[in-house]
């Protein structure tokens, strides 16, 4: 008898359009090529009990299974997180396949050795603990950065959330407290790259810079600080730092992009737009605001 690793029911939705088996695995769900060809070639889909082929209709409340021996996907394992005893970790949402959580600043999204502890993915992989669930990162924030972060509970998830992560469909706002006098609203779209006088910074118009967009909103605002809300259009690294320092508004506290300030940073993703797999619903999730965070907002006035 094999022993499956991962064994993922969903029943069709009453509203779901008949399509072939193929369209609902590839074009609905965005599971990758390579899973399907192993749900094919293996038999391990089954739709309402039976292996049906790939190009056979699926319709409204079929019920449909798929099992995972471990190795069609290519991290068959959670990365070998140490977990953490008794985390103290912070769960905005929660299902079969994934957590949202939402990171204080400070910690660090993941090791950078083996062995390493007192990360998000500790904490994580600690608050699993006991159970058949491991911890796959699907996405990173900054050190000094807080707020959502999505993290799946099996490795099925993690190609379909990556896909939806590029195209946009999942995204983060974010909120930051920037120097002087920011009101207006608009669009940056200034390339970033490697700053050449330094490799572990990024400047816009940098080495090798890649198109790099961000939206703004000026939430409120007085001579000395701003309140700005942002969203990403692509997800260059440091983008909202490097863009907020290159418009003459750098984020307050922030070590690289503004070392004058030597307040910890003020950037937080206060919204998490996640789109769940396989019933592709669309939710959206606050992550509050630290007490520092709005402290320092009634101290100047943007609250």
């Amino acid at each position: 008898m094999i022993n499956y690793r991962w064994h993922l029911t969903e029943q069709l939705a009453k509203q779901q359009e008949e399509c072939s088996l193929r369209t609902l695995l590839h074009q609905q769900w965005l599971l990758p090529n390579r899973l399907i060809h192993y749900l094919r070639t293996r038999r391990q889909v089954l739709v309402n009990g039976h292996y049906i082929s790939m190009n056979e209709p699926v319709s409204a409340g079929d019920q449909v299974e798929m099992f995972f021996v471990g190795d069609e996907v290519r991290t068959p394992a959670a990365n070998d997180y140490v977990p953490t005893n008794k985390p103290d970790l912070a769960v905005l949402y929660e299902n079969r396949d994934l957590l949202v959580v939402n990171k204080p600043r400070g910690q660090k999204t993941h090791p950078n050795y083996r062995g390493e502890t007192g990360t998000l993915m500790n904490d994580v992989a600690g608050y699993l603990a006991g159970t058949s669930d491991g911890a796959y990162m699907v996405h990173r924030i900054d050190l000094q950065t807080s707020g959502a972060v999505i993290v799946a509970k099996n490795p099925i998830v993690v190609p379909v959330l990556n896909r939806l992560i590029s195209t946009g469909a999942i995204h983060r706002q974010y909120l930051a407290v920037v120097e002087g006098k920011l009101v207006d609203d608009g669009r940056w779209a200034w390339p970033i790259g490697k700053d050449p006088a330094n490799f572990h910074l990024h400047k816009v118009a940098g080495i090798n810079a890649q198109p790099a967009v961000t939206y703004y909103h000026s939430c409120a605002a007085n001579e000395d600080r701003s309140l700005v809300a942002l969203k990403l259009a692509t997800g260059r690294t440091h983008q909202l730092r490097v863009h907020l320092a290159h418009s003459g508004h750098p984020i307050v506290g922030d070590p690289l992009y503004n070392p004058s300030s030597n307040e910890g940073m003020l950037l937080h993703g206060q919204a998490q737009r996640l789109v769940i797999p396989f019933t592709m619903k669309t939710l959206n999730i606050k992550a509050p605001l630290p007490p520092y965070f709005l402290n320092y907002l009634v101290k100047y006035k943007l609250a």
